[in-house]
């Protein structure tokens, strides 16, 4: 069987599934993809309710399972966000022997001291990759260097003590379902769509969630910073109930007809919507008034976390924008007045994915892909049932074919035994068999 990879992004909003073909030469396959409800388990990226998790999860992976023709997912890969996310430095180092070589043992033995790194009342969710430092002299290769000391700097990326193990009980809560493995979502996002080229210029990927907006820094082709503000989409739809809507009538709303920045005609323009049978008109201009307002808050809060960690000039590629909630009418151009930088649209970087095109641009299922993309244990099987089916057939068709007993052979006649005894015992043989003296 192929390697399939399945993989489900834990969103405020909805949760979304992916199951993808990893192909020999590293490339994926789409095979199926369903979203469900998060029904309020997830807030802020977080779990909330355990079991409340497993059953939207459980349910999207019974539909997934639909479409894998007799397979079953036996193990998922899950994403780790939510607004604890934040990155640390750590070092290690190590003297190397006068006229030595770093080996790949050098590195392991440092790396396996570092796992053994606990921050206080956190965990480490996972690490971008490591910095080397020979002799002080950044380096991007180490084995085989010759230096007196050696030195890895690590980035790791830390959460919560409960995040782990809140997705470990949702997952082992659902019948013959295993956790595969947890990545951490902007670390994955950010390496699909990111080119080297842009981590290398210096970028900012901001990806606008319901929840929380994550904020990735590359520069030197190095992860600088990663953190997470607890301002999303879900925030700005919620400032708008403030206009005697339903949440649901807001959301649709600030989709199809909200703006980040208040235009001037605004103010002339009128919407009409349905509620209880009656029809009621909403002024464009007081609803864009409140967008603008929470939208603003959100942007001064991303550039204040760029700002503290690098100077917007060594940006060199911009402002990446992912997530449903970037897809808000004139976001970019709200950003582009704060920032001063280019601001761009993400999408999957070509050549990772080969038959979904229209999906790689689509942020409803960007971050699942990504996820996607790191897993590395087959999580698809043969359906049990199927195998205790055709074992049963096989059996019955040996059992068919068993050849019959050969009859039984007649006894040795001894050959030197003498006299009315010896005779009255052939006697006997014979009469046993049937056949006459």
């Amino acid at each position: 069987m192929s390697d399939n990879i399945v993989a489900i992004d834990l969103g405020t909003s909805h949760i979304t599934g992916i199951v993808g073909e990893k192909k020999a030469n590293g490339t994926f396959s789409i095979i199926a993809y369903e979203t469900v409800e998060t029904d309020s388990c997830v807030h802020r990226g977080i779990i909330y309710s355990s079991v409340n998790t497993a059953n939207q999860v459980g349910s999207l992976i019974r539909k997934l399972e639909g479409h894998l023709k007799g397979d079953y997912i036996d193990m998922v890969y899950i994403g780790a966000g939510g607004q604890s996310l934040r990155t640390i430095d750590h070092v290690e180092k190590m003297d190397i022997a006068e006229g030595a070589f770093v080996t790949e043992k050098d590195i392991n033995t440092l790396k396996e001291r570092c796992e053994k790194f606990k921050p206080n009342l956190a965990d480490v969710l996972g690490a971008a990759p490591s910095v080397y430092y020979l002799d002080g002299r950044k380096d991007k290769v180490a084995v085989g260097a010759l230096c007196k000391q050696l030195e890895v700097h690590y980035k790791l990326v830390i959460g919560r003590l409960s995040i782990r193990q809140n997705i470990k009980n949702s997952i082992e809560a659902i019948p013959n379902k295993q956790l595969a493995g947890v990545i951490v979502s902007p670390l994955a996002l950010a390496d699909a769509i990111l080119s080297p080229q842009y981590k290398e210029l210096g970028c900012a990927l901001v990806d606008f969630g319901a929840g929380v907006t994550s904020v990735s820094v590359y520069k030197g082709g190095d992860l600088k910073h990663l953190c997470v503000i607890p301002f999303g989409g879900r925030l700005i739809t919620r400032d708008l109930t403030s206009l005697q809507l339903t949440e649901a009538d807001a959301e649709i709303l600030k989709k199809e007809r909200g703006s980040a920045i208040l235009q001037n005609e605004d103010e002339n323009e009128h919407v009409t919507i349905e509620m209880e049978g009656s029809e009621r008109e909403i002024k464009m201009s007081d609803l864009n008034a409140i967008i603008e307002a929470r939208t603003k808050e959100i942007v001064e809060n991303i550039y204040a976390r760029i700002c503290e960690v690098i100077e917007l000039r060594q940006l060199g590629a911009g402002i990446v924008l992912a997530g449903c909630a970037a897809e808000l009418r004139n976001l970019p151009e709200l950003m582009k007045e704060k920032f001063g930088l280019k601001i761009g649209f993400s999408t999957i970087q070509r050549g990772l994915v080969d038959n979904a095109d229209e999906m790689l641009g689509n942020p409803m299922y960007m971050m699942a892909i990504s996820l996607m993309l790191k897993g590395t244990e087959r999580c698809v099987s043969r359906q049990i049932i199927q195998e205790i089916e055709i074992a049963t057939i096989e059996e019955n068709v040996q059992e068919e074919k068993k050849p019959e007993k050969p009859p039984k052979a007649a006894p040795e006649i001894p050959q030197k035994k003498k006299g009315k005894e010896l005779k009255e015992k052939i006697k006997g043989w014979f009469d046993l068999f049937g056949e006459e003296e």
